[in-house]
């Protein structure tokens, strides 16, 4: 009896896994009509940015080229110091949308490269944006000099 329960609950527990796997996979739709998501380029280079306090901003500008409306339901970056923000409404045929990206630690020098993956009901699936980059010291900065200090 033992065994029968064990092999019923192992064959529930395949299918349960598969059907998961192909409900999933889904998101990628074949319509002819469906929304095709084209971007004018899906690369920002913002090239040498002075070290600073505010961020550094681009945006990735897209046009629904399909014939159903394009909506995108998530846009999310590679880290916690990309930060993007997009078109809410759904893009109708022909019209544009445009992602917008704040980099936020310009304050540290470092080379960027940063991936923004946008989610959506496009025929040609999501779409991965970057942002690269090198953030510098300000070379017309004054240097600033430390003087050893003397104990007494």
């Amino acid at each position: 009896m033992k065994k029968i329960i064990l092999v019923l609950t192992a064959t529930v527990f395949t299918f349960l896994a598969v059907n998961a796997q192909t409900t999933t996979n889904k998101t990628q739709t074949s319509n002819a009509n469906s929304p095709v998501i084209k971007f004018d380029t899906t690369l920002h280079d913002f090239g040498t940015i002075i070290k600073r306090t505010d961020p550094a901003k681009c945006e990735f500008k897209f046009t629904n080229t399909g014939k159903e409306p394009l909506i995108l339901s998530d846009v999310k970056s590679s880290c916690g110091c990309t930060i993007p923000s997009w078109t809410k409404a759904p893009v109708l045929p022909g019209k544009t949308g445009v992602i917008t990206v704040s980099y936020t630690k310009t304050n540290i020098v470092a080379t960027i490269d940063k991936q923004i993956t946008v989610f959506s009901n496009a025929k040609n699936g999501n779409i991965i944006l970057t942002i690269k980059g090198k953030v510098i010291e300000d070379p017309n900065a004054p240097k600033t000099t430390t003087t050893p200090t003397q104990g007494h």
